[in-house]
């Protein structure tokens, strides 16, 4: 059934529903019946009723138009004064389509005086699906988080907190700046939160009508609230807190959040789903006891003594390595007659499995890079490095180690929380991005959330060059190098997608020995990243670029390169989830730009030998010997590939929510939750 209600465009539950400190939804749970129905639903629905959601919201959008050509002779104070207005109408729950329309009016036209940009007709219909608590899948370059502006001030309105939620500080503080005229022309206040940030300038962004932040910092500071309150949680408790102005030793004077009201999340796959695998841990300072370089050093030189298959065995589909039988006696053997933790079989076998991952699964310039003495993360789904941010169960110090790095203090865990139940307890929650139909059935079961899909503003001009796979990937950079020549010959401009800040780097040394001049943008360079991403449209430009070029970036096309054939996308690795891939080349072929897209991959990219088998690999790989593998089985090869890795993320996904929830029920049962 369509949600599609005559006066109230979108529920709003009670704010007093949960008896917590701030508004925010009580947990929920299902038995997996219910969420396997959810989830084909989610699926199913989808595809089936696009076009009746559309119809449905066709009378939303005239209405916006109509009021919009009103509005247009208004003065500044004339428009201030009809949101002023408004304001007083437009309730959480008695709120009209009449009411909703008016504020996308003013939406509109404030985008276009401050901002020179005017919502076009599928970005209403975009701001619509918003509002009745859907996802909307947009073509990359359709203007997303012009869209975003539609959904937010129509929140902001009825006096409700607004967070919209986007996946780095570089598009946070790109959009909270571009749209803060817009927001102020109507009496709302925009805040910023960011990495770095005090606790009371925190405690102001949020303190605004319409918060931009990273779904990381907004998460850790819930968790911050979360533990300043301690026991404290009852509304009724905190409120005589305030009123007597007590506090416990050393907790903040007041809350960061407002409460868990309205969330707009920009990219919705990649935060809902691609992020949601592993919990969100905020920790503190261990003592030093046993933690010395010492022992992790100890740790690493046991690991490199073990043998392959015979003491541990590697599963490269789950990144995990565990110690066989042999092994572990082979470490009670190493560990003989030494202290402390060495004596413990659980503790010493847990270390050395932890020294083998660092040697074996975390590789520098891919998981992580050595800046200024220090071991950096690198974010496997945005490229850039998450300062400040450590692996848990000593693994960190082992690399550390490994890298002959200066040993960090070990860390243990304060609280936590999933991506899955943390957005649960918005009261109102929807999204946008350009990749959300492969997750319909995912973001319904475990979220609520349906899927709408959005018509391009202009037809699509992208052409799919196809794609080639090579048995060696010698082979496959050098064909790299033969289509970037083809392309700037035209005086076309070209982004090169690689999956690692190494292959980002060995792809432009390989240009700048073909005589071409690439700029490279990885989480080395990642501050230059507005610069760079300015500059990639020009003619015969070479962009080189990790995960961080393939979301929530324009690139601006010369009329020359327009006139050539438009920008050139060459992925060179396939992703483990084949939006990513859709991603990429939707950089090409924007709001109806030519453009186009090639798939340049090898038989031993990490996709493959994960997940396709070696055994499989090499017989494919003998029958083609040096000559490229036929389409056909490259297409059979990636399907095969990106369906397993589906799998194995899924059921990482459920995994950590089921264990959240045990936890939950856990430290509830205790009296900690």
């Amino acid at each position: 059934m369509i949600f599609a209600p005559r006066r109230q465009p979108f529920a709003y539950p009670s704010l007093l529903s949960t008896g917590t400190p701030y508004a925010e939804q009580p947990d929920r749970r299902e038995n997996r019946l219910d969420g396997a129905m959810l989830n084909a639903w989610g699926r199913v629905s989808a595809y089936l009723f696009s076009g009746l959601q559309h119809r449905q919201f066709d009378r939303l959008v005239q209405r916006a138009e109509d009021q919009e050509t009103r509005l247009t002779n208004f003065s500044e104070e004339g428009l201030r004064q009809t949101a002023d207005e408004l304001r007083g109408r437009l309730l959480p729950e008695t709120s009209s389509w009449d009411e909703i329309a008016l504020a996308f009016a003013l939406a509109r036209e404030a985008a276009r005086r401050h901002t020179g940009m005017r919502h076009f007709r599928v970005q209403l219909l975009g701001g619509a699906a918003m509002m009745v608590g859907a996802v909307a899948e947009m073509q990359t370059g359709e203007g997303k988080s012009l869209t975003a502006l539609l959904p937010a001030v129509a929140a902001a309105l009825t006096g409700r907190p607004v967070h919209i939620v986007t996946v780095n500080d570089y598009l946070a503080r790109r959009d909270a700046e571009l749209f803060r005229c817009a927001f102020n022309a109507l009496g709302l206040t925009v805040g910023l939160v960011e990495h770095g940030q005090q606790h009371d300038e925190r405690r102001q962004a949020y303190a605004c009508d319409v918060t931009y932040c990273t779904n990381k910092e907004l998460v850790f500071d819930y968790l911050r609230d979360r533990l300043a309150l301690g026991a404290r949680r009852a509304r009724a408790r905190l409120l005589v807190d305030e009123l007597f102005k007590t506090r416990a030793a050393g907790q903040p004077q007041s809350l960061l959040l407002r409460g868990l009201h309205f969330a707009i999340v920009d990219e919705a796959d990649s935060v809902l789903i691609d992020e949601a695998r592993t919990p969100l841990i905020l920790s503190g300072m261990q003592g030093e006891d046993e933690d010395n370089a010492g022992i992790y050093e100890t740790a690493l030189d046991f690991a490199r003594r073990l043998v392959a298959d015979e003491d541990y065995r590697l599963r490269p589909s789950e990144k995990a390595i565990r110690l066989t039988e042999q092994g572990e006696r082979r470490v009670a053997e190493l560990a003989s007659g030494l202290p402390g933790l060495w004596a413990i079989r659980r503790a010493r076998d847990e270390l050395v499995q932890q020294a083998l991952s660092a040697l074996h699964l975390f590789r520098p310039d891919v998981q992580y890079i050595v800046a200024q003495g220090k071991v950096q993360i690198v974010d496997e789904y945005t490229g850039r490095v998450m300062p400040d941010r450590s692996w848990e169960r000593g693994l960190h110090q082992l690399i550390e180690a490994k890298e002959n790095c200066t040993i960090t203090q070990r860390h243990h865990t304060l609280t936590r929380i999933t991506y899955q139940r943390f957005f649960r307890r918005y009261l109102h929650l929807c999204g946008m991005t350009g990749t959300a139909i492969e997750t319909a059935g995912e973001l319904r079961a475990v979220y609520g959330l349906r899927v709408m899909r959005i018509a391009t503003n202009r037809p699509l001009r992208r052409t799919n060059l196809g794609a080639r796979l090579f048995p060696t990937a010698e082979l496959k950079w050098n064909a790299v190098v033969a289509s970037v020549n083809a392309a700037t010959r035209k005086g076309r401009a070209v982004l090169i997608g690689t999956r690692s800040v190494g292959a980002s780097e060995h792809v432009g040394e390989l240009l700048r020995k073909a005589g071409l001049q690439p700029v490279i943008l990885n989480a080395r360079q990642d501050r230059q990243e507005a610069e760079i991403i300015a500059g990639a449209g020009q003619p015969g430009r070479v962009t080189v670029a990790t995960n961080m070029a393939g979301r929530g970036t324009d690139i601006q096309l010369h009329p020359a390169v327009r006139e050539a054939g438009g920008l050139h996308v060459i992925l060179t690795e396939y992703h483990e989830s084949y939006r990513i891939d859709r991603q990429l080349y939707g950089r090409a072929g924007r709001q109806g730009d030519p453009g186009s897209y090639e798939s340049i991959v090898a038989l031993d990219d990490e996709l493959f030998q994960r997940f396709a088998g070696r055994p499989l690999l090499r017989v494919v790989a003998r029958g083609v010997r040096r000559r490229e593998v036929p389409v056909v089985i490259g297409r059979a090869l990636r399907r095969y590939g990106q369906s397993a890795a589906e799998r194995v993320h899924a059921l990482a996904r459920r995994n950590t929510l089921a264990e959240d929830d045990r936890l939950n029920r856990t430290l509830g049962f205790a009296g900690t939750e």
